[in-house]
């Protein structure tokens, strides 16, 4: 969990980071090397009572399918390899979350980076799997509106 205190200046949820935590248990449980924006879309429906998991599942997104999407998409590994204790972020991951950080910099109000945050970074990172999975299973630019406008505070939603 050492990724969550690189910056001291906001805090992120219980939730969020609970749902890091539950991500990268399923991309080693996948024998995934790294934890993908995939892997953090799994964390925040296996924690499952986020508002962001709770919008998910109200839209039919739920772990089983995203699970089966992952493994269709980026396959399972065969291989005796294991996976790190702390499976190392992707870059798309890593942008997904500077994306959340920035997003709640920008907001200005106080408070945590929510696993609101989290979806919307993993949405906004256009090539990634997690967006892939999201947008094969129905997600779109209009309901990652409707969740950013379930948050505290309007997000300016500025996706590349």
């Amino acid at each position: 969990m050492g990724m969550f205190v690189f910056v001291s200046d906001f805090r992120w949820s219980a939730r969020a980071i609970r749902s890091f935590g539950l991500g990268e248990l399923e991309a080693r449980k996948l024998k995934y090397p790294n934890t993908g924006t995939e892997a953090l879309l799994m964390g925040i429906l296996i924690e499952g009572t986020s508002p962001a998991a709770k919008f998910l599942r109200a839209n039919g997104i739920t772990f089983f399918k995203v699970r089966e999407e992952t493994v269709e998409l980026l396959g399972k590994s065969e291989m005796y390899f294991f996976s790190p204790e702390h499976p190392p972020l992707t870059e798309q991951a890593q942008r997904a979350l500077d994306w959340a950080i920035e997003e709640k910099l920008k907001s200005g109000d106080s408070g945590e980076i929510t696993t609101t945050h989290i979806l919307l970074g993993i949405w906004s990172e256009k090539e990634s799997a997690g967006h892939n999975i999201l947008e094969t299973l129905g997600f779109n630019d209009d309901k990652a509106k409707e969740v950013a406008k379930s948050m505290s505070g309007d997000v300016a939603l500025n996706f590349k």
